[in-house]
C-alpha cells in the first residue's frame, strides 16, 4: 500500500475530511491500517497504479570489458583512483557521446554492452547511431531504480 504523506494519494480525499474535525497522534497510520484491514474499502478502491512489470535480469559479463555501466552523478571529482569518471559541464546526449569516444573507447577499446539509465541523454538518436557505428548492445537499467547502475 501507499503510504500517506499529506492527503494527496489513494486516501486523500478521506484524510482530508477527517483531519478538518479531528486529530490524534497516530491518525495517518491508523486510518492507513483500517483502510488496509477493511474488505469494502479494498473492494471500492481500485488500484490507481499499473501493476509493476516483469524485471529480466541483465547477465553478468563473461570477461573482461564486456559490460560498461554509465550514468551521469554529479559533482565528482575530475578523476577517480578506481575507474573512468570525468567532470563535465552538462549532461547531454553531445558530452555523452564525446566522453565515450575520446575518454573510453580512444583509450580502453570498444566495450560489447553499455548499460545506462533512461535519462534523455542516453536515449536520443545520436547515442543510437554511435551504437550502431561501434556494434556495441545498448543496455537500459529498469526505470527508478538506480540500484542497477
Amino acid at each position: 500500500m501507499e503510504r500517506i504523506l499529506d492527503g494527496t494519494d489513494i486516501f486523500g480525499r478521506g484524510v482530508d475530511k477527517i483531519k478538518k474535525r479531528y486529530f490524534w497522534p497516530s491518525m495517518i497510520k491508523d486510518i492507513e491500517n483500517h483502510v488496509q484491514s477493511c474488505r469494502r474499502c479494498a473492494q471500492f478502491n481500485p488500484r490507481r497504479r499499473k501493476p509493476p512489470g516483469l524485471l529480466k535480469p541483465i547477465k553478468p559479463p563473461e570477461g573482461v570489458w564486456q559490460l560498461l555501466a554509465m550514468d551521469f552523478h554529479g559533482p565528482i571529482t575530475p578523476v577517480s583512483t578506481q575507474g573512468i569518471n570525468r567532470a563535465v559541464r552538462d549532461c547531454t546526449s553531445q558530452t555523452a557521446v564525446r566522453f565515450l569516444k575520446e575518454d573510453v573507447i580512444t583509450k580502453y577499446g570498444t566495450p560489447r554492452c553499455i548499460l545506462t539509465d533512461n535519462g534523455t541523454h542516453f536515449t536520443a538518436q545520436m547515442m543510437d547511431q554511435l551504437f550502431k557505428d561501434i556494434g556495441a548492445t545498448h543496455l537500459f537499467s529498469t526505470p527508478y531504480h538506480p540500484q542497477c547502475i
